[in-house]
């Protein structure tokens, strides 16, 4: 089971509260978990990942582990404590301003 923890808006949109838990199929990446993630909240198409080009949105950051993995190739597999659900997979809404 891989556990997910999306920014307050997202949660809000998809109506969970907490972390959401999700079931991956073969080996957890980024795509495979985003993949799981918008079949099972369709709601959320779009909002993380460009619906043409599935590329990540510009103030969208992923990480795992305390790491930024937000450039990492999507089928790149995620680190083992993602995979187990020992730790979360976080989809962050990035701030910029000026």
């Amino acid at each position: 089971m891989i556990r997910v923890v999306l920014p307050h808006h997202l949660r809000t949109l998809a109506r969970v509260r907490g972390e959401v838990e999700l079931h991956v199929e073969g080996r957890a990446t980024q795509r495979s978990v985003l993949d799981a993630l918008e079949a099972g909240y369709p709601m959320l198409r779009g909002t993380i990942r460009d619906h043409a080009t599935g590329q990540r949105r510009a103030f969208v950051r992923f990480f795992a582990c305390e790491q930024d993995l937000s450039h990492e190739p999507p089928d790149a597999p995620l680190p083992d404590a993602v995979a187990s659900g020992t730790e979360p997979f976080l989809v962050v809404g990035a701030m910029a301003g000026g």
